[in-house]
């Protein structure tokens, strides 16, 4: 049976009596522009901007300039606040060693977002958050059903739960394009590693 995890998301947070604390993954600013204008309704908010895939480290450092710069100039219902971490490249060189010459989409991928979801649902424990989550999903080169499953894993393995998402729906990639435009965001053109930079879409 297919599961609209957008639907699922709602009736996660149309339960609330109380505003709980989330801890969220950006990939990147423009991404998170659409989901933090959404979420920032319903949570008070941490962004997690670990991305030890991305390479040159320029290119990281620019990117996480940008997503700062986000974080400080939108202004939403309730508190977003940026939780800092290292880069960790070498941990992600390692993670995927042998997968480099997978095709963009494949195996490579899945483990770099689980990586990166992992992180975010140990800190997410460790910190008390009552969720954990990811704007992966609102890119239309992402597979959302691996990344909530992923998420649903590490939910149960880490006793945190997870805020399921599909934020493409609803005009989300859209909103998140014309927002990138609005707060004049750099929209980079590959996904991180360089294994994809081959790949040239625009997330």
């Amino acid at each position: 049976m297919k599961v609209n995890f957008n639907e699922k998301m709602y009736e996660i947070i149309n339960s609330f009596e109380a505003t709980p604390r989330l801890l969220i993954h950006s990939c990147c600013a423009p991404c998170s522009s659409h989901v933090l204008s959404l979420l920032s309704n319903y949570f008070e908010i941490t962004v997690l901007y670990y991305n030890p895939n991305i390479e040159p480290i320029e290119e990281y450092e620019k990117r996480k300039a940008e997503q700062i710069r986000f974080i400080k100039e939108y202004k939403g219902k309730n508190s977003i606040d940026l939780m800092d971490i290292d880069y960790e490249n070498k941990t992600y060189r390692d993670y995927v060693k042998g997968l480099e010459d997978i095709p963009e989409g494949g195996a490579r991928c899945n483990k770099c977002f689980y990586l990166r979801l992992e992180k975010t649902a140990k800190l997410a424990k460790e910190n008390s958050y009552d969720f954990f989550g990811t704007t992966l999903t609102v890119s239309p080169y992402k597979n959302h059903l691996i990344i909530n499953t992923i998420g649903e894993e590490l939910s149960k393995k880490y006793n945190i739960k997870f805020l399921y998402s599909d934020f493409k729906k609803q005009d989300g990639y859209k909103n998140s394009i014309d927002l990138s435009k609005k707060y004049n965001l750099y929209r980079q053109h590959y996904c991180g590693c360089l294994f994809s930079k081959e790949v040239e879409i625009n997330e």
